[in-house]
């Protein structure tokens, strides 16, 4: 199937290389010409596992194509794929500029019938105004030309983004015209050949259905965490009552892993979206908001409890931080909780030394060059004349450190540790103090 994708970002390009995986006759389409150059020379602008292979061989194959065309990009495909960001606007609420830009150039320069698909994380009711929109742009260029406006959200992990696509839980259509979903359950069918994953349901429903899995999930990453916070008041060891609770089946492992908070592109902006949204029909969201002032309060942690071992004396320290991503198996920063930490060590005097096994270069691009911020190119040269480490993100590589180097290099033998890595007792044994999440602290 011939098929175009507005966006070349994290969504749209996942999406588009993976289609083309299949055998279909993909273009994507974006309006910086910068990042469609790199795209054609196979330089990939994200990092995510087994993307740039991918797009490699698609690419070569001709199956996968970039352009900044987008006249060339609608005559292209008969699905017309909207990724483009939907970034938190100023009052909470989801952007939409950039979404009824699309649809406004696929109104432009459609000459037949379009499936236009709206892939983006999008407010519901998105699906009417570019339907809207569509048909007011049709209509002040006296054409009459057939179209459907349908709800297909995706529900990708960073890191793990093209098992999920090529393999997915479920595919959700939302559309309100039996035939548009006959379609795209052909477009799909190479992802449900071994069973059925298609939930085929309205529009609306379809819409806040992706809002709801992130919501849910990162209502269980702030329960979870709000439990740790009580642990430690109450002498209790969360890892033990995350073992105890996780073993009921109706709740389950998934995202009860108590730490400094979330971050990424997805939870902060949907809840905050969702939240809004909820305002703006008249109805308090309650518990979104509780959420999201859990997630937020606990990005501060790990600071506090520097700052109390320190007794607030931070000024003139050193602190190797491990972990920037605000993930393992991505370089996205965006609502990373490292930012919270570096920043407020960094406002207290502290020089911080960052090493990230992949995000080194997005965080260059954020922070430049911060006073007090010092990229390191491995773990252990973030360790050079450290008084503590701190641990961020939950990467491989940090899990089974030489815990009797880090007891000679660093100069207070305290570690902290925001995701809760290592057992105390073994630290303690090592000689180091060990600060985590919801757990006894050993000295």
């Amino acid at each position: 199937m011939k098929i175009t994708i507005f966006g070349a970002g994290y969504v749209g390009l996942v999406t588009g290389a993976c289609l083309a995986e299949v055998g279909n006759d993909v273009l994507c389409v974006d309006i910086d010409q910068d990042k469609i150059d790199k795209l054609n020379q196979w330089i990939i602008p994200i990092y995510e596992p087994g993307l740039e292979d991918m797009v490699r061989n698609n690419h070569k194959s001709g199956r996968l194509r970039f352009t900044t065309d987008a006249k060339m990009a609608v005559e292209h495909g008969l699905f017309q794929f909207i990724a483009v960001g939907t970034p938190t606007d100023e009052d909470g609420s989801a952007d939409m500029q950039y979404v009824l830009a699309v649809a406004k150039i696929i109104a432009e320069h459609m000459t037949e019938y379009r499936i236009v698909v709206d892939k983006s994380t999008v407010p519901v009711g998105t699906a009417d105004r570019v339907k809207k929109l569509i048909e007011t742009s049709l209509k002040a260029r006296g054409a009459d030309i057939e179209f459907d406006v349908v709800s297909n959200p995706e529900f990708l992990k960073e890191g793990a983004a093209i098992g999920d696509f090529m393999k997915p839980d479920r595919i959700v259509i939302g559309t309100d015209n039996p035939r548009t979903t006959e379609l795209l359950k052909a477009l799909y069918a190479p992802f449900t050949r071994s069973h059925e994953r298609i939930i085929a349901m309205d529009v609306r429903s379809a819409e806040l259905t992706k809002y709801a899995a992130n919501a849910m999930l990162a209502t269980k990453i702030s329960f979870m965490n709000e439990l740790a916070n009580l642990a430690e008041h109450l002498g209790a060891d969360i890892e033990h009552v995350r073992n105890g609770i996780g073993s009921d089946s109706r709740i389950g492992y998934s995202f009860i892993y108590p730490g400094c908070g979330y971050g990424g592109s997805c939870f902060p902006k949907d809840v905050k979206a969702l939240e809004r949204a909820a305002k703006e029909m008249g109805y308090q969201a309650e518990l979104l908001g509780a959420v999201e002032r859990v997630n937020n309060r606990q990005k501060y942690v790990l600071f506090d409890k520097i700052s109390k071992h320190f007794n607030g004396q931070i000024k003139g320290k050193t602190f190797a931080l491990w972990g920037l991503s605000f993930k393992p198996k991505t370089d996205d920063m965006r609502e990373a909780p490292s930012r919270v930490l570096l920043e407020a060590l960094i406002t207290a005097g502290a020089t911080v030394q960052a090493y990230d096994p992949e995000a080194l270069e997005e965080a260059k691009r954020i922070y430049g060059n911060k006073a007090g911020l010092v990229f390191c190119k491995t773990q252990a040269e973030a360790l050079n004349n450290a008084d503590a480490l701190c641990i961020v993100t939950e990467w491989k590589n940090f899990w089974s450190p030489d815990f009797a180097q880090l007891k000679l290099k660093l100069k207070d033998s305290v570690v902290f540790d925001g995701r809760n890595l290592y057992e105390p007792k073994q630290l303690a044994a090592a000689g180091l103090t060990y600060y985590c999440i919801g757990r006894p602290v050993n000295t």
